[in-house]
C-alpha cells in the first residue's frame, strides 16, 4: 500500500520511513504541507500520517480541507499533545486515530492495520478470484489451495491486481503504486516483478495477461 506521511522531524521520519517500508508499504514523506498537497494532488493514498505541528502550518488545518474535500483517505494523527481536548478536537475533525509522541513503531504499525482494516470492512480483506485466496491484511495468497510466499514488492503488485480484476493497469500507474518517488527506477521493473508473479500462478487458471500497448490486467482463465 502507499502511504503519505507529512512530518517535519527528520530522524523521526526517517525511522518510520524505513519501518513500514520493510512491511513493503511505499510511503511518500513531506516535510510541510505545501509538499503535502502537491503529492496529494497527484496521487492516490491508502493512509495518511499525519504531524500537527509544521513548519507552514498547522497539520490540523489540512485535515480539515482533505474531510471538507470529501475525500476519505484514512488519516492517522500524530501528536505531541496528550490533553484530553486535544484528542477529541482530532477526532472530531476527522481523524480516524491518533498517536501520541514518542511513538512506538510496533504500535504505530498495529494502528495502521487496524484503521485499514476498519475503513475496508472485513470483507474486503479477504478477496478470492477463480481458485486464488488473499487476505490482504496478512498477506497471505493462496494458489489452488496451497499457501504462496511473496516477497514484499510482489505482495503490493498482486493486492494492485487483485483488488480490481479485469482491469488494465499501464506500467506508469504500477510504478507509482510500488515506487516512491525517492527510488528511481524504469517501467522495466514492472517487468521484472509481473514474470515473478506469472510463475507463482502457474498452478492456477488466473492470470495476468498483457494487453498489448496498455499494461497488464488479472483475469480468471
Amino acid at each position: 500500500m502507499r502511504f503519505l506521511l507529512i512530518e517535519d522531524t527528520e530522524d523521526l521520519a526517517s525511522a518510520v520511513v524505513a519501518r513500514l517500508s520493510l512491511d513493503g508499504h511505499v510511503v511518500d514523506h513531506a516535510s510541510d504541507l505545501e509538499t503535502a498537497w502537491d503529492f496529494a494532488a497527484t496521487t492516490s493514498y491508502d493512509l495518511i500520517l499525519l504531524d500537527i505541528m509544521l513548519p507552514d502550518g498547522d497539520g490540523r488545518s489540512f485535515l480539515a480541507r482533505h474531510r471538507e474535500k470529501h475525500l476519505r483517505t484514512p488519516v492517522i494523527v500524530l501528536t505531541a499533545r496528550s490533553e484530553v481536548s486535544d484528542r477529541v478536537g482530532i477526532l472530531d475533525l476527522g481523524a480516524d486515530d491518533y498517536m501520541v509522541k514518542p511513538i512506538d513503531f510496533s504500535e504505530l504499525e498495529a494502528r495502521c492495520r487496524a484503521v485499514l482494516r476498519r475503513r475496508g470492512g472485513e470483507a474486503r480483506n479477504l478477496l478470492t478470484l477463480g481458485d486464488l485466496g488473499f487476505d490482504s491484511l496478512s498477506g497471505t495468497l493462496k494458489v489452488a489451495g496451497a499457501d504462496v510466499q511473496l516477497r514484499t514488492r510482489e505482495l503490493r503488485l498482486f493486492e494492485v491486481f487483485i483488488n480490481a480484476p479485469g482491469q488494465i493497469f499501464p506500467k506508469s500507474v504500477l510504478v507509482d503504486r510500488l515506487f516512491s518517488y525517492d527510488e528511481d527506477v524504469s517501467e522495466n521493473a514492472i517487468e521484472v516483478y509481473v514474470g515473478r508473479l506469472r510463475r507463482h500462478l502457474k498452478p492456477s487458471a488466473v492470470r495476468i495477461t498483457t494487453v498489448r500497448g496498455l499494461g497488464y490486467k488479472l483475469e480468471a482463465g
